[in-house]
């Protein structure tokens, strides 16, 4: 359809608004655009390293982020929504993102809030242990899943909130002003985000409703929302001993290894036994409802909270046991209690090249993750005051936490009471396109934008949901993007912001 018959069909959209969203007409839209249009558009975009600066300190040079930038703005320019304008927005020094904005079609008094759709396309490292003929930059299509890195986490986001948009006007269905933002900092901690939404946030408008759809999923079989989001604070953690490799037999018994110092400044951190951390600063108390709603999604969830990851002494778990069985405190422990990972390691040779050396340093990537009400800034540098002072032998030791000068870290976020007639909505878009209520789930992961919005609108209703469910494994091997969920959930997404006021 040419520019003037879509400029005619919107004109004719808000003449005649439809008030009653046709949930089988959206769904049916909504799967032929994703199998002609998104499942190809997403099939190329695996095929680009388009990691993180975290990742790439060259991003710029290598030009993987500018590529799949382009390459996303090029195809929601060429969907031909009536009224859509895009730009890609640049600041100096910092990844770009792509903001776009379509007027409402609705008629005057109708309302005047705007919808937000946020997601990334910036991706995290290859990762080790890809099945034989998956890979990162390899896509494959299988039974509805599409394998590759970014596919899920998120590089869906801009296709789907563009479709979500597209199919509501196709189908003369009225909808509130929509903006979109879409970074390529994500996964580096969105250290560009914050000074896009300053310079942007005269053309964002009265913001009613955020959706995100860079989150997780309890299951396949309903419409989930996010509740909380934890905080994240990760660095390295480097020790010195020697500034040189000493022959182990010489220097040993003498000389402490870097490694052993290591390992008792993280027993300052956490309990080796039980994985609890020990500074008091680094929890919060729960919110009664974030217990309740536990509770709820542990009783449609039950085991498979614990049992879906991929245990090496079995599926089921086997002999070995996680930190616990009870599905709701698995719940809370990966949503409202801090966890420590060491991510990486540097200053170990690889076991082949491993001679009979006392190393001269050990350096640990730690991943602090946080509740949703600790700060993250503030846990950073109570994190690297803990770590650095009075360090074992007087060995020279660092924590340099990741981030920019005066905003290390990020902080979690707990979403704000549900408006009555959000609450009605995604319980109707569950309901229609999954057949089942909606679910409420905490994620432990980090999306820094959610705090920034939080502060920032504080009055606006917030839609954090994604197509991560069981199995998808982002940031690991095996990355895929659940199809059939996909469909359904950017079906959900348009009747929900159909519903917007």
């Amino acid at each position: 359809m040419n520019a003037p018959s879509r400029a005619a069909e919107q004109a004719a959209i808000v003449a005649n608004p439809a008030t009653v969203v046709e949930p089988a007409a959206l769904e049916a839209f909504v799967a032929r655009a994703w199998d002609e249009h998104i499942v190809p558009a997403l099939t190329e975009y695996i095929r680009v390293p388009a990691k993180s600066p975290m990742f790439d300190a060259q991003w710029a040079e290598h030009g993987h982020i500018e590529r799949v930038v382009q390459d996303a703005a090029r195809w929601a320019e060429g969907r031909g929504v009536a009224g859509l304008e895009l730009e890609v927005v640049r600041l100096p020094g910092r990844t770009p993102v792509i903001f776009f904005e379509v007027p409402a079609t609705r008629g005057a008094g109708a309302g005047s809030g705007t919808v937000l759709l946020y997601g990334h396309l910036d991706k995290q490292p290859e990762f080790s242990g890809w099945r034989s003929g998956l890979g990162p930059w390899t896509p494959v299509y299988a039974d509805g899943l599409l394998y590759g890195r970014g596919g899920a986490d998120d590089g869906y986001a801009i296709y789907a909130a563009v479709t979500a948009i597209e199919a509501l006007d196709r189908l003369g269905t009225a909808r509130p002003r929509c903006v979109g933002l879409i970074e390529t900092s994500e996964e580096s901690g969105s250290v560009d985000l914050p000074a896009y939404i300053d310079a942007l946030k005269p053309r964002l408008g009265d913001i009613a409703l955020v959706v995100c759809l860079d989150s997780g999923a309890g299951n396949y079989e309903q419409l989930w929302l996010t509740s909380s989001l934890r905080g994240l604070v990760s660095g390295v953690l480097r020790v010195e001993i020697l500034t040189e490799g000493i022959h182990s037999g010489d220097a040993g018994g003498l000389v402490p290894s870097s490694f052993r110092i290591l390992r008792q400044l993280l027993d300052r951190l956490e309990d080796a036994a039980s994985g609890r951390l020990l500074p008091a600063s680094l929890h919060c108390e729960i919110p009664a409802t974030r217990v309740a709603q536990a509770r709820a999604t542990a009783a449609i969830l039950g085991d498979a909270v614990w049992q879906r990851f991929p245990w090496a002494c079995g599926a089921d778990g086997g002999a070995a046991l996680p930190t616990t069985t009870d599905p709701v405190q698995a719940l809370l422990n990966r949503t409202w209690r801090p966890a420590l990972a060491v991510t990486g390691v540097e200053g170990m040779p690889e076991i082949g090249n491993a001679g009979n050396v006392l190393r001269p340093y050990t350096a640990f990537k730690l991943s602090l993750r946080l509740p949703p009400l600790v700060d993250g800034h503030q846990a950073a540098l109570a994190l690297q005051k803990l770590l650095e002072d009075n360090a074992p032998y007087n060995a020279r030791v660092s924590f340099q936490p990741e981030g920019r000068a005066g905003a290390f870290g990020a902080t979690g976020w707990n979403a704000p009471e549900l408006a009555p007639w959000l609450a009605q909505a995604l319980n109707a878009a569950s309901q229609a396109h999954y057949g089942a209520p909606v679910g409420f789930i905490g994620q432990g992961g980090t999306i820094p934008l959610m705090s920034m919005l939080a502060a920032g609108f504080p009055r606006a209703q917030m839609m954090i949901c994604g197509v991560l469910g069981p199995g998808s494994n982002a940031h690991g091997p095996n990355e895929f993007l659940h199809v059939p969920y996909a469909k359904k959930l950017t079906a959900a997404v348009a009747q929900v912001i159909a519903a917007c006021p």
